[in-house]
């Protein structure tokens, strides 16, 4: 069984940070990595950054080098550093992940996200 819970997400003025924090439980797929997206009001969910199992990481590109994404497998963690964030980033943020095994396929295929955390930017 596999449990992601998200955390680390508020309010903050255009230009601030947030570190978004994904902990993990239980066998996670190396071949499917991990991800975080996003989901604002009215709007389908976005694929936000990708981290592979062998650090490989990718990016939407309006996030670009303002977002890092990284884990911590001896903390069973996922983490999102927000920087310069502005108005448009605001959105619940979720993590997900795949159980152990191969991976079916993209990130919005995978079977295991948390409960999300909400980011607000004004």
């Amino acid at each position: 069984h596999v449990q992601l819970v998200e955390s680390g997400g508020g309010s903050v003025q255009a230009g601030g940070s947030l570190k978004l924090s994904c902990v993990y439980f239980g066998d996670i797929s190396s071949s499917c990595g991990m991800a975080w997206y996003w989901q604002a009001p009215g709007k389908e969910r976005g694929l936000v950054s990708t981290i592979s199992s062998d650090g490989t990481t990718s990016y939407v590109d309006s996030v670009k080098g303002r977002f890092t994404i990284a884990r911590d497998s001896a903390k069973n963690t996922l983490y999102l550093q927000m920087n310069s964030l502005k108005p448009e980033d605001t959105a619940m943020y979720y993590c997900a992940a795949e159980r152990g095994g191969s991976c079916p396929g993209a990130w919005y295929e995978w079977n295991y996200s948390g409960q999300g955390t909400q980011v607000t930017v004004s």
